[in-house]
């Protein structure tokens, strides 16, 4: 399986098999003990009973794991779920039963283990259930999709695209082929063009991969196309059936039996970039609860002086091309954004951006707003959406993208973010090339430790009053 993937998902379930398992045993211990406080029955063992439930959690997720509920397959079935489930179950209850009664241990209710045991079999397949749905739910409306393009239309990049499709889990959603110039299979996919149309193709729609699947005969075009998608911060997968080869820097790997070159470009740490998100989320759920009170003063404030609208929205580019609007406070007359051509002489950015100290476009309070950063505060909206993050490249317009140079691209292979490396390192630089530079630095050495040092230097220039 393609791990990068997977393991995202296998981190869901064991998440919600651990969590079903503590609060079966906290459930379990109420039926049972019948008390105002499911740990009374307890009171007695040399542990808390916490650490009792931590422990059978983490034996129970180890009893799936054993059974092989985390391999995850192309075809999932309640039914083989089910199966599975209620088989760990059983080998577990008779398990503990055998060693209560071999050890002769009287402390522990055999009611509380039917209550445990039964309850939790219900439990996990109800959870896992939930999990498969929302997470269904999630890429029907297109929150964690991510999008692949096939390089060739030949029998076996058919079957390879057809491979990736039938696994749900994956979440991948093949758009189509491109072919080679002699190549004349027609696929059952789209068409998008020829190999020349590939820069065309990764600047125009939204591709997370690219998967070479060429015959042997073109094994020449394999070396242009994965530098054109390192340069840009794509992934590349190369089924080694088609095409016997191996790459610097590739991994291979297993997929349902078929050794697959992976070439991972761009941040690949699958664990700390779940934990980035659970941080974006946490952090940005509790700053706009925590900051109501002023998101509502500056709102009153604009609408007071300025009139309406209180919020601008605009369209930015985020994680390899996707078009999301984003939220701030209006600073800027209304009819701002028409009138920027006429200030384009103007600009202080050497590079496809716009930035002007003195604009004669902002408004009364906007100008305030502005050298506060008070304006990007309904971005925490779009981290907990999950179109931006907390830290990473600034989104840019797509009018600014469509100047960008190919190695500029690379920025948009890791999710936009409220604040960045630039903005504390370059934020009065005027080449834009040391912004992109900056970021893709932030790109290479990514990690949490570096996210949380950039929120930290943050911070002085918010206090300093050093915004745009």
């Amino acid at each position: 399986m393609i791990q990068r993937h997977l393991t995202a998902l296998r981190l869901a379930l064991m998440s919600a098999d651990a969590f079903s398992a503590v609060f079966v045993f906290v459930a379990a211990s109420f039926l049972r003990f019948g008390d105002a406080r499911w740990d009374a029955g307890w009171g007695r063992q040399p542990v808390s009973p916490w650490l009792i439930a931590g422990g059978y959690a983490v034996i129970w997720v180890a009893a799936l794991w054993l059974h092989g509920l985390y391999i995850l397959r192309a075809r999932w079935s309640l039914r083989s779920e089910a199966s599975g489930v209620l088989h760990a179950s059983l080998i577990l209850a008779v398990a503990t039963f055998s060693v209560l009664f071999v050890f002769r241990v009287p402390e522990v209710s055999r009611v509380f283990l039917v209550f445990l045991f039964a309850g939790q079999t219900m439990a996990t397949l109800a959870s896992r259930l939930l999990l498969r749905r929302l997470l269904a739910w999630l890429r029907s409306h297109g929150r964690i999709r991510r999008y692949m393009v096939v390089v060739g239309v030949g029998p076996a990049a058919e079957a390879f695209a057809d491979r990736v499709e039938h696994h749900a889990d994956l979440g991948i959603t093949v758009i189509g082929h491109l072919a080679w110039i002699k190549e004349i299979e027609e696929p059952k996919r789209p068409v998008l063009g020829s190999i020349d149309d590939i820069e065309r193709i990764l600047h125009s729609r939204v591709v997370d991969e690219v998967a070479i699947a060429l015959p042997g005969e073109a094994v020449h075009m394999i070396e242009p196309i994965t530098r054109l998608c390192e340069e840009e911060g794509r992934i590349v997968r190369i089924p080694l059936e088609v095409i016997g080869l191996t790459l610097p820097g590739g991994r291979v790997e297993d997929f349902d039996g078929l050794p697959l070159l992976s070439l991972l470009y761009g941040p690949d740490r699958v664990l700390s970039l779940a934990a980035k998100r659970s941080v974006d989320v946490v952090i940005s759920a509790l700053a706009l609860l925590a900051l109501s009170p002023v998101l509502a003063g500056i709102a009153m404030l604009i609408r007071r002086l300025d009139g309406p609208s209180v919020l601008f929205e605009q369209q930015r580019v985020g994680l390899h091309g996707r078009p999301f609007r984003m939220m701030k406070f209006r600073t800027m007359l209304p009819d701002a954004e028409a009138r920027q051509a006429a200030l384009e002489s103007l600009n202080e950015i050497r590079g496809p951006a716009f930035k002007l100290t003195n604009d004669p476009r902002l408004t009364r309070t906007g100008r305030f707003l502005r050298r506060t950063s008070l304006d990007e505060l309904p971005q925490l909206w779009n981290v907990l959406r999950g179109e931006m993050s907390l830290v990473g490249p600034r989104p840019p317009l797509p009018a600014e993208v469509a100047g960008y140079d190919i190695w500029h691209r690379r920025r948009l292979s890791m999710k936009p973010g409220i604040t960045g490396l630039w903005q504390v390192g370059a934020r009065h630089d005027p080449d834009f090339d040391r912004w992109v530079q900056f970021d893709l630095d932030y790109i290479d050495r990514w990690s949490l430790l570096l996210d949380l040092k950039i929120m930290v230097r943050t911070i002085p220039a918010l206090v300093a009053q050093t915004g745009r």
